[in-house]
């Protein structure tokens, strides 16, 4: 029989401004620990610390655009594109944008703060 997941759990973010996470399939919402489904809102100017994650992590911009950093340069996806990131490979997301970013990501296994690995501030 199917699952009906009724609604997400809102999760805090790191970042330099506030963003809305709501995960739908995850460790906190579903207890899922393979897969995570998250449907991010970031405002203009926001900011993540850079890290280096044990999961890759699939990124669909619904609106505007978000910016990654890579140790190979930077890369703006737009709304309509996706793009992962890879398992120990370090990045940093932003949404340097005037509109901000709307998007989804899914990450495999599911995010968890211990496996994320957020550089120091």
């Amino acid at each position: 029989m199917p699952t009906l997941i009724a609604g997400p759990t809102r999760i805090e973010a790191a970042g330099t401004k506030p963003k809305l996470i709501d995960e739908y399939v995850g460790r906190v919402n579903t207890g899922t620990e393979n897969l995570s489904v998250a449907h991010m809102r970031s405002p203009g100017g926001w900011v993540e610390p850079g890290q280096t994650p044990e999961f890759d992590e699939y990124t669909v911009v619904l609106k505007g655009a978000v910016q990654i950093e890579h140790r190979d340069g930077v890369m703006t996806v737009a709304a309509g594109q996706a793009v992962l990131t890879h398992a120990g490979e370090w990045i940093r997301y932003s949404t340097p944008g005037a509109e901000g970013a709307e998007y989804i990501a899914i990450c495999l296994p599911a995010f968890a703060p211990g496996t994320v690995h957020r550089d120091p501030e």
